[in-house]
């Protein structure tokens, strides 16, 4: 008696222990494209387009290696459109009682598919810390901060270590990262590949399926196979990490990429692996093709934060996503979907967002995360925004970096402060002001950046939580000095600006 095997869109990877364990006589792939998941959230076009393409040339490869497989597409007509109808279907029809399916990514589908008969759960091997090892190493500590997690990862797994030491004498490099832009900086042109006639079709599935989704269905450049994903890797490696650390916090209108990677949605959907990224950035180091700021730099967003997160979801859920320690209500501005708004900041990147599936982790943490948080958006629908509008969100990754890291909606799990700032950082680090209505050195009236007025209010509502945060204590100082006058008119400008925002005028 074979097994079913069933293959999710972000496990499209051939090292799983669902597939090395695989008996191509009695064993058959499952493999579904199903309304329940597609439509969850509402997920941005090119989202559900590559994951799709991705899946249907997974399953090609799966047959051209000579395994069976089962595909259930999107527009068949007995699609149940649930994974568990699909499982039940599949087992009535093949005659096939035991399931075998990765442990999905997601708390949700955890318990969905573990709830079900006869179903075997794989580790997803692909990650370098297991929720078990991370639950050890977080018993009895105080605080779980990244930076001393990371530090384990790299000495675990020999990264860029020399004797038992890190690199360059320092585990971190974070202060020459900082650079604000500057005028020359020239970016290299990203690949793009040739649309086979899988990836045609399913565009035209996504279009009249999915109409009314968010998003710019093309031009379509994404990788849908490993072997393009390679190619992603083997380009940022060798034309664009070099740059990546001097310029990685920089915003540009005109460069929505900048020096960044583009390789988180290939890594989370499993056409490539996380230990391989991480070793082809440590070889560009050793053998002088990039700097050290610049490769450590990259190798602790994957190493430290994608597994950090992953480990903080699994230990927390599921009271993690109801969390809401500021108590923020505000109802998610509808500029969030549309990019309607005089705030040039956020129309930009909500603009790369609704174009490319994709805004680098700056635009996502300090202009569309910050302004949640000093507007005080409800952290839900703020999570279910980030989800669905970017093409490498997971519950996993975007849940903790959503409500810890930019909403510190987790009473301070994550981070030991809020990441709150005012239009002074959003001037320094970025393009933006210069072509906005409003003007980031006005505090108040018709032209004052809402930016300003709102960190002010929102440290204002907050200053019993932390007022004795040492980290934030020059905030404070500076408050106090401000006078009762300034303090309130800033207060009265943030409520203008919020009324605004609610009447869809900001």
């Amino acid at each position: 008696m074979g097994t079913l095997r069933l293959v999710l869109a972000d496990q499209l990877s051939a090292r799983l222990d669902i597939r090395t364990r695989a008996d191509k006589e009695t064993d058959v792939f499952l493999m579904a494209e199903v309304a329940e998941e597609a439509s969850y959230v509402r997920h941005h076009v090119k989202k559900i387009a590559f994951l799709f393409s991705a899946m249907r040339h997974y399953a090609e490869a799966l047959q051209q290696a000579g395994y069976r497989v089962r595909y259930v597409r999107f527009d068949d007509p007995d699609n149940t459109h649930s994974l568990k109808g699909e499982i039940e279907r599949a087992r009535t029809e093949l005659n096939l009682s035991k399931v075998q399916v990765t442990e999905p990514g997601e708390w949700r589908l955890k318990q969905v598919v573990a709830a079900m008969d006869d179903v075997t759960l794989l580790e997803d091997n692909r990650f370098l810390c297991s929720p078990q090892w991370f639950s050890r190493w977080a018993e009895g500590r105080k605080q779980l901060r990244m930076e001393y997690f990371y530090r384990e990862m790299r000495r675990a797994h020999g990264i860029l270590i020399d004797d038992g030491k890190p690199c360059g004498g320092e585990w971190n490099y974070d202060a020459e990262n900082r650079a604000p832009p500057r005028d020359g900086l020239v970016i290299p042109r990203r690949l793009s590949f040739r649309k086979d006639a899988i990836t045609r079709e399913v565009l035209d599935l996504v279009a009249r399926a999915f109409s009314d989704n968010p998003g710019q269905l093309e031009p379509f450049h994404f990788a849908v196979t490993r072997a393009q994903a390679l190619k992603e890797l083997e380009h940022f490696v060798a034309h664009i990490l070099p740059q990546f650390g001097t310029w990685q916090d920089a915003m540009l209108g005109r460069e929505p990429y900048m020096y960044h990677s583009l390789l988180s949605a290939y890594i989370n959907a499993g056409l490539l692996y996380p230990l391989e990224v991480c070793q082809a950035a440590e070889r560009a180091y050793r053998e002088d093709g990039a700097p050290l700021n610049a490769v450590e730099g990259f190798i602790r967003q994957v190493l430290g934060w994608r597994e950090y997160v992953r480990g903080l979801y699994w230990h927390f859920m599921p009271d993690y996503g109801a969390m809401n320690a500021l108590e923020a209500h505000e109802d998610l501005p509808w500029f969030y979907w549309s990019g309607d708004t005089q705030m040039n900041c956020v129309r930009t990147a909500v603009a790369h967002t609704l174009e490319h599936a994709y805004s680098h982790h700056i635009q996502r943490l300090m202009i569309t995360g910050n302004f949640a948080l000093l507007a005080g958006i409800e952290p839900r629908q703020v999570h279910e925004w980030y989800l669905a509008v970017y093409a490498d969100a997971y519950e996993w990754v975007e849940l903790p970096n959503t409500l810890g890291m930019a909403l510190h909606a987790d009473g301070g799990i994550m981070a030991s402060k809020p990441y709150a700032a005012s239009g002074a950082y959003i001037a320094r680090m970025s393009d933006y002001c210069k072509d906005c209505h409003y003007k980031v050195d006005v505090p108040v009236g018709e032209k004052a950046c809402p930016f300003n007025a709102l960190y002010w209010d929102f440290m204002a509502r907050h200053e019993e939580r932390f007022r004795k945060n040492p980290r934030l204590s020059y905030v404070y100082a500076n408050w106090a000095r401000m006078g009762e006058d300034k303090q309130m008119a800033l207060r009265t400008q943030a409520q203008a600006h919020l009324q605004a925002m609610r009447e869809g005028r900001l």
